[in-house]
């Protein structure tokens, strides 16, 4: 069975950091790329940032370039997101999802973590 369950989120107050890990299980974690996503009600989902399978290379959304750093371990079959400099705007729920990289839409999202920034 495959589970992508995520964990850090939380309130803080802007400008403040959190970290949010994504534990993957049921999957061959490390022929996954994965991506981070964040969505809020009335909103359109957004990609938020992205790490190939082994972690070489990375992208974010124009957004949270400069505050967000995503990375993995993949001996621990967990993908993380440093969100620092946290604005209300980032109040969101946020999900990982893993994408194959050899099997085109085989996709498998967690249920997401939520996010909360506010004074």
């Amino acid at each position: 069975q495959v589970q992508l369950v995520e964990s850090g989120g939380g309130l803080v107050q802007p400008g403040g950091s959190l970290r949010l890990s994504c534990a993957a299980s049921g999957i061959t974690f490390s022929v996954y790329a994965m991506t981070w996503y964040r969505q809020a009600p009335g909103k359109e989902r957004e990609l938020v940032a992205a790490i190939t399978s082994a972690g070489g290379s990375t992208n974010y959304a124009d957004s949270v370039k400069g505050r967000f750093t995503i990375s993995r371990d993949n001996a621990k079959n967990t993908v993380y997101l440093q969100m620092n400099s946290l604005k209300p705007e980032d109040t969101d729920v946020y999900c990982c999802v893993a994408h194959h990289n050899y099997v085109p839409r085989l996709d498998y999202w967690g249920r997401g973590t939520q996010v909360a920034v506010s004074s």
